[in-house]
């Protein structure tokens, strides 16, 4: 199967630097392509957050480049890829991650960490690794699916039942994360599986790339009848940044778009 692919980042209308950190790799393997994709919020004083997502995305790329491919073919199952050995890999690699950006900060005496919202295709599956409020869309047909759940306060009351969704969209904590890689001293990631087929696009972005932007709006530009090639995906990434920005949305804004075919 290909990937077509897009990926767009801009510091937004606020702020001096971008503390948003993005990366996509592409491989070709005895077992068919594989892509990897992520993308990394950062957070911090003194503009460190982009020390702190920068530090998060090269030990992605390492690991996609040195340990992936030893690892696609020494662990495996009759179904393909050991998906537990996989995840208790990326969970390594986030502690170690969370150590030493916590030890920065502590040099530093400044608090600084990062969002992560991965995601890798191979073999027919996808495995997505989440912490914090970056996001995993997939648009399949004329439907969007949100395939992450935030971990920020006002998530952890919905599901609860203290609060609504339209409640948690103006809540004054909305943007509160329960954990974030450097600057939570217990790190438990979010996984998530599933399978691709052909014709479906798949979004990977930071908070500031969907805040103000609808869901349906997003289906009406980039459902997947709408993206023939690699152009219409930049075209779409460029247009809801600066859509955001015409809207007034403070943060960085990063995405990252797929489309299987």
């Amino acid at each position: 199967m290909e990937f077509l692919s897009a990926v767009h980042t801009d510091k937004g209308i606020k702020k001096n630097t971008n503390q948003d950190s993005v990366l996509i790799k592409e491989a070709i393997t005895d077992h068919g392509k594989v892509f990897f994709a992520a993308v990394c919020d950062g957070m911090g004083g003194l503009a460190k957050g982009e020390v702190a997502s920068a530090t998060l995305i090269r030990a992605f790329s390492d690991w996609f480049e040195n340990r992936f491919p030893v690892f696609l073919y020494e662990n495996r199952t009759v179904d393909g890829i050991d998906r537990v050995g996989m995840e208790n890999e990326l969970n390594k690699l986030i502690l170690d991650v969370n150590t030493r950006i916590a030890e920065y900060g502590q040099q530093l005496h400044a608090a600084l960490g990062t969002t992560a919202a991965m995601i890798l295709f191979a073999e027919g599956s996808y495995y997505i690794l989440n912490i914090g409020d970056s996001r995993v869309y997939r648009l399949k047909g004329q439907t969007i699916s949100q395939l992450t759940k935030d971990q920020t306060f006002v998530q952890n009351e919905i599901d609860k039942g203290r609060m609504t969704l339209e409640e948690a969209k103006n809540h004054p904590q909305r943007n509160v994360l329960l954990q974030c890689v450097g600057a939570s001293e217990v790190i438990i990631p979010e996984f998530e599986h599933g399978t691709y087929e052909p014709e479906e696009v798949y979004m990977i972005c930071s908070d500031g790339f969907r805040h103000v932007i609808a869901e349906e709006e997003f289906v009406k530009l980039m459902a997947p009848d709408k993206i023939k090639g690699e152009k219409e995906l930049q075209n779409a990434a460029v247009y809801f940044t600066e859509l955001n920005k015409s809207r007034q949305e403070k943060d960085n804004i990063s995405v990252i778009l797929l489309k299987t075919c």
